[in-house]
């Protein structure tokens, strides 16, 4: 059976998923060209943020934040440890689990960048009828994928 090009002009035009993908490609791309300067990626920013607290937070916590699982999330931390960005460490109450640090250089890369990450965000925000609503629409989305995604 063949699906009918009307029905790739249909996804091409309605697909959700498919305009948050390129969406997301699109952000992705001018943060990470706006980063280069601070020696950083989007994803990099993003994951040295949620490190930015007053306590290490577990692997587990910021994989579940940043929606990542824990292998993808732990190939990412490994150029950020080399780097010497980030430290890792076993947590002292649970063995099993590992604490995440920034290190001072880490703090320093994101001390760089968050002026760069205020000015593209605003300027982003400027370009939006209604960046709240879209926050907003967003995170009803992301709360969504703990659904198995098969049709009833």
């Amino acid at each position: 059976m063949q699906v009918p090009f009307e029905t790739t002009l249909l996804v091409r035009d309605s697909c959700l998923c498919l305009h948050a993908q390129r969406a997301a490609r699109a952000i992705a791309r001018r943060f990470d060209i706006a980063l280069k300067p601070a020696g950083i990626t989007s994803g990099q920013f993003s994951l040295l943020m949620s490190l930015n607290r007053p306590e290490p937070p577990k692997l587990s916590s910021v994989a579940a934040l940043l929606a990542m699982d824990r292998t993808t999330l732990t190939a990412n931390l490994k150029p950020l440890e080399r780097r010497r960005l980030i430290k890792t460490a076993a947590d002292s109450t649970d063995a099993r689990a590992r604490l995440l640090r920034l290190t001072p250089a880490g703090r320093a890369v994101l001390a760089e960048a968050v002026p760069i990450w205020r000015h593209l965000h605003a300027e982003i925000e400027r370009e939006l009828s209604d960046p709240d609503g879209l926050r907003a629409e967003l995170d009803i989305l992301s709360k969504s994928g703990n659904r198995n995604g098969v049709a009833k």
